[in-house]
């Protein structure tokens, strides 16, 4: 998901995509511990994504409470 995105998306679907990212985030690092991941990188690429989508959730208060 490239960040042009996740500016788009709504408050809502914002706070679901973490929610549901970082449930497969703990699956893969789970999964990783019992048997190795096919792809390690995946379990790198998901925490970078919501880390991305925690800081445009940041950015959006910051900018609410500026208001």
């Amino acid at each position: 998901m490239k960040n042009i995105e996740i500016v788009e998306l709504s408050d809502k679907e914002l706070n679901l995509r973490v929610k549901e990212e970082r449930g497969m985030f703990t699956k893969l690092k789970f999964g990783h511990a019992i048997s190795p991941v096919e792809n390690p990188n995946t379990i790198k690429t998901t925490k970078k994504l919501i880390a991305r989508l925690l800081t445009e959730q940041k950015r959006r208060t910051i900018e609410n409470v500026q208001k």
